[in-house]
């Protein structure tokens, strides 16, 4: 089979299988976030599958440079899909949407003004060197945010999305750029195509093994309120007696010793605290106590102790700051935002509400 066939061929086949996960995370996701992205995700990733050419050095024609602004601007929708997919909190907002726009505006512009003005090569490369930028952010979030992740099937995603983001968008983008203006080279693009094919299969077989419930939490989801659900998760799911101690170890460190106060708490700490392997406690959090990430586990614990100092009167002219400091959040920003979103109102909302109350 010739090159140039073998490439359509292997095009075709990874444009059919995005355009199956597509239609199945429609099916199953549409209403979520996450969902929506992947979905977004697959268009843009099939987008790419049709324009990427390694060291192609002509301007691109008028029908292919939206495609080539969408496949560009995909590198935003992946580092906003990684981010909803790890962080259970995440919500995209309205500047977001100008981060997309901006990078399509800029590949389009790109293309249509810079490629047939002679600079093809430019067009390649800028577009390229933002792709790798993206794929870093992706990459650093990623990893910045593993430890903190309670949900095995998860953590397993994300050593899979950092060799992906390496190994496929981080070499074709630098093989983009190394071989820009070089001529086209048919072996480049069906070793481009195989690569691609590979992770978009790499990506159905861990959707079907890893299941949806693992990976997408359910819309709006809610912390778990530590005086009236956790109690409840104890008694419903802790079936073995070692289970039920450790729960209660874990509990007392909570309680008594309040070791979510301390800066820079790790789940790796609280690991040592109890004599248990990381992965084991991890397992714990999440499937005795329903919390999907140690940073929610910690908060709702530091979030109870603030509701309970601002309902109380002795404490009506202790700043909230020092309310949030001292239960262990390390500003302002972060304690707003975990206890509004826990309880609905802001801090100063809920002192108020209770002081009317009494």
């Amino acid at each position: 089979m010739p090159l140039e066939s073998l490439d359509l061929a292997l095009r075709a086949a990874a444009i059919a299988l995005l355009a199956v996960l597509a239609a199945s995370l429609w099916r199953e996701l549409n209403t979520q976030t996450v969902g929506r992205l992947a979905i977004a995700l697959a268009v843009g990733s099939a987008a790419h599958a049709a324009t990427f050419n390694i060291g192609g050095s002509a301007a691109p024609s008028l029908a292919f440079a939206p495609l080539i602004a969408v496949a560009t601007a995909d590198v935003v929708v992946l580092w906003l899909f990684c981010r909803a997919l790890f962080d259970d909190g995440f919500k995209p907002r309205w500047l977001h949407g100008l981060i997309w726009l901006a990078v399509f505006g800029f590949s389009l512009l790109s293309c249509l003004l810079l490629g047939p003005a002679g600079h093809a090569k430019l067009v390649i490369v800028a577009n390229n060197l933002l792709a790798l930028g993206f794929v870093g952010l992706t990459l650093a979030q990623t990893i910045r945010s593993w430890s903190a992740d309670l949900v095995e099937g998860r953590r397993r995603v994300r050593a899979f999305v950092v060799v992906a983001a390496l190994a496929y968008g981080g070499v074709n983008a630098l093989l983009q750029i190394a071989s820009a203006g070089g001529g086209p080279s048919e072996l480049g693009n069906v070793v481009n195509a195989a690569m691609f094919l590979a992770v978009v299969g790499a990506v159905a077989l861990m959707l079907l093994r890893v299941g949806a419930g693992d990976l997408f939490a359910p819309e709006a989801a809610q912390a778990v309120v530590i005086s009236e659900a956790a109690p409840a998760a104890i008694t419903r799911t802790a079936e073995t007696a070692a289970n039920r101690k450790l729960v209660d170890a874990l509990m007392r460190l909570m309680a008594d010793e309040r070791i979510y106060r301390q800066e820079n708490v790790t789940i790796g700490m609280l690991a040592n605290r109890l004599g248990i392997p990381e992965y084991r406690l991890r397992r714990l959090i999440n499937g005795e106590l329903g919390y999907r990430n140690f940073n929610s586990f910690l908060n709702n614990h530091r979030i109870e102790e603030a509701k309970a100092a601002l309902a109380d009167p002795a404490q009506a002219e202790v700043p909230v700051i020092t309310i949030a400091l001292d239960a262990g959040f390390q500003s302002l920003g972060p304690f707003n935002r975990a206890f509004k979103a826990v309880t609905g109102v802001t801090p100063t909302e809920y002192r108020r509400t209770r002081r009317s109350a009494a």
